[in-house]
């Protein structure tokens, strides 16, 4: 069994290289986009259902896009706080413009 990842610096390095592919991180970043924004509207509205929505697109894109493309196992199940958390990390340094620096540093592209 592979050792545990003990910090966070760490950790998102190795998330990085686990979207290697574009197609991944776009999906994921999309995904995560959806998610937040259905999870947010349902808490405005108070529409139970619409967090749940939010929470299941969210997670749904990116496991389909880890089974498809990367095929590899998401870090959600062995990591789940740090996994949502470099979800929506990722997700505005890619709307912010200020992913590739990261990607450099994690050894992609």
């Amino acid at each position: 069994m592979a050792e545990r990842i003990r910090d966070y610096d760490a950790f998102w390095l190795h998330y990085l290289r686990e979207h290697a592919d574009p197609r991944t991180r776009a999906i994921h970043v999309f995904g995560t986009f959806v998610g937040v924004g259905l999870f947010v509207l349902g808490l405005v509205t108070t529409t139970w259902w619409m967090i749940l929505l939010g929470i299941i697109s969210g997670y749904a894109f990116a496991w389909i896009s880890h089974m498809t493309i990367e095929r590899n196992r998401p870090a959600t199940f062995t990591y789940p706080l740090w996994s949502l958390g470099s979800d929506l990390k990722m997700a505005w340094l890619t709307a912010t413009g200020r992913l590739d620096g990261e990607l450099r540093r994690a050894g992609i592209g």
